[in-house]
């Protein structure tokens, strides 16, 4: 590999796995889309120990359920397909090759590949934490007893609260795999694919957490919950 190669992958280290403390140093002052919701995750799990019929909290939390096991499976999918060309023999690495792939030795194209292939491997991880974490946090919605006392209330919304908010920050983890397996597959086609690819997948996912309209709309939402 050339020092190109090498400065690329140094930048997409750092953006991938970086990111959570650069998003975080970033959005210091005015904070991120993922506080705003962890907030409005919680004053969720505080209204739900107010109602006496927890129906409407089991459906959301079917709908993330079913949105997080959507994605492992496509995730799981797009693994057995990068799989299936990064261990198919030289026979598979030589016809993807041909078929606009950077002119690079094998062991290269497979270092490539394995590459897409760990930012799946992870994402893939990433959203079974966060399937088994939905499934305990609707566990704990469904055991909710009649709470008479605020200060129970409150005390059973934050424990639930702190399992909810870490299965949906794996959920959105696995998601932003996708965002650098797809930079990871513009280094096929060289180097400055690569570093190119990064930068633009970290400014779009930076962006959607600081200055899209759905952040600052949230953001709102926040300030009208309180803080």
């Amino acid at each position: 590999m050339t020092w190109v190669d090498w400065a690329a992958l140094a930048l997409f280290f750092i953006c991938w796995l970086g990111y959570a403390p650069i998003l975080k140093f970033i959005g210091r002052h005015g904070g991120s889309l993922n506080d705003d919701m962890s907030h409005v995750r919680r004053v969720w799990m505080a209204s739900m120990t107010h109602r006496e019929i927890r129906l409407v909290d089991s459906q959301l939390m079917g709908h993330s359920i079913n949105s997080a096991s959507f994605f492992a499976s496509t995730n799981l999918l797009l693994i057995a397909a990068v799989g299936g060309i990064l261990f198919g023999g030289e026979s598979k690495l030589e016809g993807f090759a041909a078929v606009g792939a950077d002119n690079v030795p094998t062991r290269i194209l497979e270092a490539k590949l394995a590459l897409v292939l760990i930012c799946l491997a992870r994402g893939f991880l990433d959203f079974i934490w966060a399937l088994r974490q939905m499934n305990y946090t609707l566990a704990l919605i469904g055991s909710a007893p009649e709470i008479n006392k605020e200060i129970d209330r409150k005390a059973f919304g934050e424990a639930a609260a702190e399992l909810l908010n870490p299965a949906l920050s794996s959920f959105s983890q696995g998601v932003r795999g996708y965002y650098f397996a797809l930079a990871a597959a513009a280094w096929l086609f060289g180097p400055l694919w690569l570093a190119l690819g990064v930068a633009s997948s970290f400014g779009l996912l930076i962006y959607r957490q600081e200055a899209s309209p759905a952040a600052r709309a949230i953001r709102n939402a926040r300030r009208l919950l309180g803080e």
